[in-house]
């Protein structure tokens, strides 16, 4: 899954650090999301939605490759 969290979170100018400690997260979660390395839960989308004032779709999206 791929995702714009990186783009989004400079709109609101939050560091990692900032969009973690308001989601209740490490850095390090922040990093392993924006990289794709790690697929959030899902009331863990929605809340990162909520932050973002957006739908998860606009943040967490799937490329033919995930459909595999």
């Amino acid at each position: 899954m791929k995702n714009k969290m990186n783009e989004h979170r400079k709109k609101l100018g939050f560091s990692q650090d900032k969009l973690a400690e308001k989601l209740g997260v490490s850095r390090q979660t922040i990093i392993s999301i924006e990289k794709g390395r790690y697929n959030p839960s899902l009331p863990l989308a929605m809340i990162i939605a909520e932050l973002f004032d957006t739908s998860v779709e606009n943040i967490f999206f799937l490329e033919q490759d995930d459909y595999k």
